[in-house]
């Protein structure tokens, strides 16, 4: 569950910043629907997407031997920019973003914004959550480490988590013990 709600955390952050970027560098009117927005936009990118690119790609691979590999770049990039365009209408029809000025602006340019988006997600997905959990992490520990009377840390708990097998000198790396909390966690 923690991986989901970090996932789509951290997926959230980054589609109100790309929301952000279509409303500045194009004509279409974000505004305060950026909250809901990349609401949408992240539940279309988690479930969604996937389903999409499964489905383009499937069909792109019944004719995959007859391209060059040129022509099969060409065509998987293709398929990037149709399953965005397709993401981009649902977030418009969703929310209240308005898509507005001529259909380049309003429609071609968007989706690339959100594929160049998803790209650079992919690049640094794993620092972002791993920044994320750490946040979540620490707001977890504080609301199941205060004692409702006093406000504070209750000072007789015994060491938990990755402090805890710091001090045993497990042998395990940072990765093991990251691993190894994550599947209590589930």
């Amino acid at each position: 569950m923690k991986a989901w709600i970090v996932r789509f955390v951290s997926l959230y952050v980054f589609n109100v910043v790309v929301l952000l970027l279509i409303g500045l560098l194009t004509p279409a009117h974000v505004g305060w629907a950026v909250i809901w927005a990349s609401v949408i936009l992240t539940l279309a990118e988690l479930f969604v997407k996937p389903l999409l690119q499964g489905m383009f790609r499937r069909s792109a691979a019944k004719s995959a031997g007859e391209r060059t590999r040129a022509g099969e770049a060409l065509v998987q990039g293709l398929i990037v920019l149709a399953v965005a365009a397709i993401i981009w209408v649902i977030t418009l029809l969703l929310t209240g973003v308005n898509a507005r000025g001529s259909w380049f602006w309003a429609y071609v340019l968007p989706p690339v914004i959100i594929a160049i988006g998803c790209f650079v997600y992919s690049k640094i997905d794993d620092r972002v959550e791993a920044k994320t959990a750490g946040y979540y992490d620490r707001a977890e520990a504080g609301i199941r480490g205060t004692n409702r009377a006093g406000g504070g840390v209750a000072s007789t708990a015994p060491a938990t988590g990755a402090a805890a097998r710091t001090e045993l000198d497990d042998g395990l790396t940072p990765e093991q013990r990251k691993m190894l909390d994550d599947l209590g966690k589930s």
